[in-house]
């Protein structure tokens, strides 16, 4: 009877591969399958392969502007993706309600 260290270690071998081969793809697709059935292995977290290196990830930074505004202050220390799409959230709003007031502010930003 095959173990599931045994089949761990199996699985170790295939992902271990430099260079998998669509055999090697088979084999391991078969391992993870016989894994599951017999142990009820379902929690694991879904494997990807990729032939390309893995996404460089950005790092974020709070954001670092000063002043003494309460909007300024309220930011201060904030994820900028989080306060963006606020701030997105808030012009689509503005150019429903007030399209002179939004058409203002994009000339600033374009300039």
């Amino acid at each position: 009877m095959i173990t599931e260290n045994d089949l761990q270690e199996a699985i170790a071998e295939c992902e271990g591969q430099r260079n998998p081969t669509a055999n090697t793809c088979i084999k391991l697709a078969a391992f993870y399958t016989i894994r599951e059935h017999l142990f009820g292995r379902k929690d694991d977290p879904p494997v990807r392969y990729s032939y390309l290196p893995a996404p460089e990830q950005i790092p974020r930074t709070a954001v670092a502007y000063e002043g003494d505004t309460e909007f300024s202050q309220a930011i201060a220390g904030r994820d900028p993706a989080e306060i963006w799409a606020i701030m997105d959230e808030l012009m689509s709003t503005l150019q429903i309600v007030n399209p002179r007031l939004y058409a203002g502010v994009m000339r600033k930003i374009a300039e």
